[in-house]
C-alpha cells in the first residue's frame, strides 16, 4: 500500500467514525473512513453528453511558473531517487526512481510511466464537471493539492484502465488504496456516482481494512 503521507492515513485498528459531516467551504477538511464515505458519495446517473477533454480540460499547466508543468512536478514529488532532466534548467524529468502503485514495478525512467488521473477526465465530466466552470475544471486537470489525485503509473496499466471506474476496472494491486483515492477525489470535488459505481465501492471498502480518510474540499 503507497498513499503519500499527510493525505490519506489507512489505518488497521483505531477510531472508526460512523459518519461524516462535510464542511461546504473550498479548502475546509473533514476526516471520516473509507466505508462511511463510498456510502456518502450522492448517487447520480452518469452523463457524458458532450464531452471534450482538451476543450474544457486542457492540458498540464506549469502553475508556478517554475518551467515544469505538472507532470514534471507529480515526477519530482513521487520519485524515490536523484533526478535527472532532459535540460540544463530542469523543465523536463529523464530519469529517476518510481515504484507505481498499480503494480509495486519500479522505474527508472519518465517514458515508462503516464500520469494518471484517479478519477479519470472522462468520468468527472460525467459526474458533474459538465456543470463546473471552465477555471474549475481546468484545475481538477492538474490537482496536485491532493497528493492521490494524480500519480505516475504503469503505462500500460494506465491505457488499460482508460476512464473505466472501479465498477469495471481495478489495478492488479493496492486495490483498497486505489479505492480510497478515488472516493477521496470523488468527495474532494463534489462530484457524484452511479449505481454500478457507488455498488463497487461500498463492497470494495467494506473488504477493506478500518481506512481514515482525511477530505479537503476544493
Amino acid at each position: 500500500m503507497n498513499i503519500k503521507s499527510g493525505l490519506i492515513a489507512v489505518l488497521t485498528a483505531g477510531l472508526l467514525f460512523t459518519g461524516i459531516t462535510a464542511p461546504a467551504d473550498a479548502g475546509a477538511s473533514y476526516t471520516t473512513n473509507l466505508r462511511a464515505a463510498a456510502r456518502a458519495l450522492p448517487v447520480a446517473n452518469e452523463n457524458n453528453v458532450g464531452y471534450d477533454r482538451y476543450r474544457y480540460f486542457g492540458g498540464w499547466l506549469d502553475q508556478n511558473r517554475d518551467c515544469q508543468d505538472t507532470r514534471a512536478e507529480v515526477l519530482v514529488t513521487e520519485t524515490k531517487a536523484a533526478l535527472s532532466y532532459t535540460t540544463a534548467r530542469h523543465c523536463t524529468v529523464a530519469t529517476g526512481r518510481w515504484t507505481t502503485t498499480f503494480d509495486n514495478k519500479v522505474h527508472t525512467s519518465a517514458k515508462t510511466v503516464q500520469i494518471d488521473h484517479t478519477v479519470p477526465v472522462a468520468e468527472a465530466w460525467g459526474s458533474g464537471a459538465q456543470k463546473w466552470t471552465q477555471a474549475r475544471r481546468v484545475a481538477f486537470y492538474n490537482d496536485i493539492g491532493y497528493a492521490g489525485a494524480l500519480n505516475a503509473q504503469t503505462t500500460l496499466l494506465n491505457q488499460q484502465k482508460q476512464a473505466k471506474g472501479p465498477e469495471d476496472w481495478l489495478p492488479p494491486l493496492n486495490r483498497c488504496s486505489y479505492v480510497a483515492q478515488w472516493v477521496t477525489v470523488k468527495a474532494r470535488w463534489g462530484m457524484t456516482v452511479d449505481s454500478r459505481e457507488k455498488a463497487a465501492l461500498v463492497r470494495i471498502a467494506d473488504q477493506c481494512p478500518v481506512s481514515q480518510l482525511t477530505i479537503t474540499k476544493y
